[in-house]
């Protein structure tokens, strides 16, 4: 497997790699240590995690990340060429690459497990941007062409109902290619639900911080409702734009107009305790991204309501249809701060339930995964 980042964790990599041991096979994660800080070698639960470090490359759409990743392409060529293996499985489309050299050199097939829309990233600090745009149709034109070449591939979102939105599997349709849906959503077992808070409540936000509007958005909501009303926010997790989300939501502190608790990266097994500290999940993301209104699904939803916590979700598109379908909490317009307020305040009393977990998937990627690993044999 083969994965852009430093897999420290990636909860679908590590699944899906589990998912493959326990199938009878030995797997290797060739993960980038951007930030140089990770052990170079590791194994989790039988799935060996072997980490590169070429050099301090940043997350977004500059050009010595391109230039970085790039270079930990050509790592892992050479190295895979050296010693190749029965199947490449490339976790999103900036690993693409190294599955094609692999087939094309040595007729090894591979899998393509696209997690996201990841050519609309290079738009989004720009979306006006007619330099970013052309970028982004030239990635979007070479991931299509690459995936043609794959044995399988494997997406994480699908629409619900034939009426509602599309997921990234119609998505793909749309452009001629077959997928498979396996949602990225956590495996039981889970703890008990968490019951109402009888001492305020507060709205948490726990996941990375790359969306600058979609703070500034849940804070005028906040300020919305009338101060008795308002939560407490618990901002954790790191990302590119975790410093400037800090700062708003101290400068809002200070200011007296809410109270808030904030932290950066959190390891997996604390993602419990984090959770329970709220009432709320927000999990609304600008448009803007590309991704929301294509069919992205927030991992953050699927994991707060497996500990009961209702979230609230961008309307008009897939994560909303979800939400409305399974009872996971309420969706609002984005940039309607009245309608948002409402939500967040609809939800404060709410216990849900996950009743389609990480189970389902694991059978849905069985199915999708027979005939690439009976080939195998």
């Amino acid at each position: 497997m083969v994965v852009t980042n430093a897999c420290a964790p990636d909860p679908r990599v590590l699944r899906h790699a589990a998912w493959m041991v326990e199938a009878g096979y030995e797997v290797t994660v060739h993960a980038f240590d951007r930030e140089e800080r990770h052990a170079l070698s590791e194994n989790h639960n039988g799935v060996r995690v072997m980490r590169y470090r070429i050099g301090t490359t940043p997350y977004g759409g500059t050009v010595q990340t391109y230039r970085g990743i790039r270079k930990f392409h050509r790592r892992v060529i050479q190295t895979l060429l050296h010693d190749p293996p029965a199947l490449v499985y490339c976790h999103d489309a900036d690993t693409l690459r190294v599955g094609i050299a692999l087939h094309s050199k040595r007729t090894i097939p591979f899998v393509f497990d696209m997690h996201d829309l990841q050519h609309m990233w290079v738009r989004y600090p720009a979306p006006k941007s007619k330099a970013r745009s052309l970028v982004s149709r030239r990635m979007k034109h070479r991931m299509l062409q690459r995936a043609q070449h794959a044995a399988l591939i494997i997406t994480s979102s699908a629409a619900v109902t034939p009426e509602g939105s599309g997921g990234f599997v119609e998505w793909l349709a749309l452009h001629g290619l077959p997928a498979a849906v396996v949602e990225n959503r956590p495996l039981p077992p889970f703890t008990d639900p968490k019951l109402p808070s009888e001492d305020g409540w507060t709205v948490g936000c726990i996941g990375r911080l790359r969306d600058l509007r979609a703070a500034e958005h849940l804070l005028a909501a906040v300020r919305h409702l009338k101060p008795h009303q308002r939560p407490r926010l618990r901002i954790a997790g790191d990302g590119v734009a975790q410093q400037q989300v800090h700062r708003l939501v101290l400068d809002a502190v200070e200011a007296g107009e809410l109270e808030a608790e904030l932290s950066g990266a959190f390891a997996a097994d604390e993602l419990g305790d984090l959770l329970a500290d709220i009432d709320v999940m927000y999990a609304m993301y600008a448009p803007e991204r590309g991704n929301i209104m294509e069919g992205a699904l927030p991992v953050r939803m699927f994991d707060a309501a497996a500990q009961g916590i209702p979230s609230v979700v961008n309307g008009g598109c897939l994560m909303a249809d979800i939400v409305a379908t399974e009872q996971l909490g309420a969706s609002a317009p984005w940039n309607d701060v009245e309608a948002t307020a409402l939500a967040l305040l609809e939800c404060k009393d709410t216990v849900v339930e996950l009743t389609a977990t990480g189970e389902r998937e694991h059978r849905r990627w069985l199915e999708a995964m027979r005939p690439v690993l009976d080939a195998l044999q």
